[in-house]
């Protein structure tokens, strides 16, 4: 029984209970929104240690963190250091991309060494083992795209992303309207390559029960790929995206009626006056499902700093209803992202996800940034660091800038507006 069948039954599982108190929640009010569709609780039988956590409507706003595998850097190690830097740094979720190396090993000691939930891309591997026996990608079958599906399912990923809205009549519509950029989705591109070659529709989309039968044998939750993502800010919000989305609303609801937990990926490159409308439209057209957003990212020109990009879309995307973020590394449009990248883009996308709950009225999240101000206005430096979103980088600045024997920071010093202002209105204030 998956966790939407057994929320449609009125029972509350061990892992809706433990998802529940993590999100400062009534655990009837998650069933709730599981049964209804509005969260998802991504959480595999066969994925063992994981520590539950829900995405979707009430909840604070979850935190992805890409890593795996490629041919240049192949080593599973590296891998597992990347899981670890995001984990220590909040990430509520990983994804294994591996394309590179023994793929099968680096999804199996993710998934094992993970306590968070673990997503995969089951047809990045497909493609790769069709390749590495000398034939090309449009010459995968339909029974290989299945059974690599059911691998990466029966391992324990909790969450794949199948591109099952990149369909025959989506891809005229892109032909027909035309793109900057066309698709920048791997899955996406593949599907689109392999349709276009065998003049055949999406097995994908044209067999979703069959993935439906898959997913509920190991309660994965699909998350619905949004191969027509905008890869420029030129190409957001345009006709092949909207039509991609109509036909994942279709899919959301089939997977509800399965007893399948679905939700679904967004944009991509998208200016700043865009993003609200990019919400609501989902909402709307995929009846409530929670929403996975990559980044979005508000402008194009700023390689080597796109977590920053990504952060900025985040906030305002999360503010306006997207339920999870997928972070962005400093390496994105450069190369793989290394352990200190993935650290520095689970941070950015953490601070916009908690900057969105905060507005979003998320319990606790108000409280965090009072009980900081507190601690300002007391000088409790201890206090700070242990409340700050990254404790460890604080420590060092303030270690760095020998402001640790200092009773207020170098920036001020003995003009310290706490320290003046506590003085003559007689509020309180303490030596650190």
């Amino acid at each position: 029984m998956t966790q939407l069948e057994a929320a449609r039954k009125g029972i509350i599982t061990k892992e809706m209970e433990e998802a529940a108190q993590y999100d400062k929640t009534d655990p009837e009010s998650l069933r709730k929104k599981i049964a209804a569709g509005e969260a998802v609780l991504p959480c595999n039988i066969n994925h063992r240690g994981i520590r539950p956590m829900a995405v979707g409507k009430g909840l604070s706003t979850k935190v992805n963190a890409n890593i795996g595998t490629s041919d240049a850097f192949p080593e599973v190690e590296k891998e597992l250091e990347k899981l670890a830097a995001a984990v220590n740094s909040g990430a509520h979720s990983v994804m294994d991309l591996s394309t590179g190396g023994d793929i099968d090993l680096a999804r199996k000691r993710i998934i094992e060494a993970s306590p968070v939930m673990v997503g995969t891309v089951p047809i990045y591997q497909v493609l790769v083992e069709k390749q590495r026996k000398g034939y090309g990608m449009v010459e995968m079958t339909e029974e290989e795209i299945f059974e690599g599906i059911e691998k990466h399912c029966a391992d324990g990923a909790d969450f794949i992303t199948v591109h099952c809205g990149v369909t025959l009549e989506v891809i005229e519509e892109l032909k027909s309207k035309g793109r900057v950029m066309d698709i920048v989705s791997r899955g996406g591109s593949f599907l689109t390559a392999w349709m276009l070659h065998h003049k055949k529709q999406n097995p994908l989309f044209e067999q979703f029960d069959r993935l439906l039968d898959i997913a509920r044998k190991y309660d994965v939750t699909l998350s619905l790929g949004d191969g027509l993502r905008p890869g420029c800010l030129a190409d957001a919000t345009d006709s092949p995206q909207i039509r991609e989305l109509i036909i994942l609303g279709g899919l959301v609801k089939r997977a509800r009626e399965a007893g399948v937990q679905a939700m679904v990926e967004g944009p991509g490159h998208v200016p700043l006056d865009q993003i609200e409308a990019n919400m609501k439209l989902e909402k709307s057209l995929c009846h409530q499902a929670p929403f996975y957003v990559l980044g979005p990212l508000v402008t194009d020109v700023a390689p080597g700093y796109d977590h920053i990009v990504s952060a900025i879309g985040g906030a305002i995307a999360a503010a306006a209803g997207a339920d999870f973020i997928c972070y962005v590394t400093p390496s994105e449009h450069l190369g793989l992202p290394s352990a200190e990248d993935v650290k520095e883009g689970v941070i950015a996308a953490r601070i916009a996800a908690h900057a969105a709950d905060i507005v979003k009225g998320v319990p606790g999240a108000w409280e965090w940034d009072l009980e900081m101000a507190r601690a300002r206005k007391k000088l409790d430096w201890k206090k700070q660091i242990e409340l700050a979103i990254d404790p460890e980088k604080a420590a060092r600045i303030r270690k760095d800038k020998n402001e640790d024997d200092q009773e207020c920071c170098t920036m001020c010093g003995k003009y310290c507006a706490y320290k003046l202002v506590s003085e003559y209105l007689g509020t309180e204030y303490t030596r650190c």
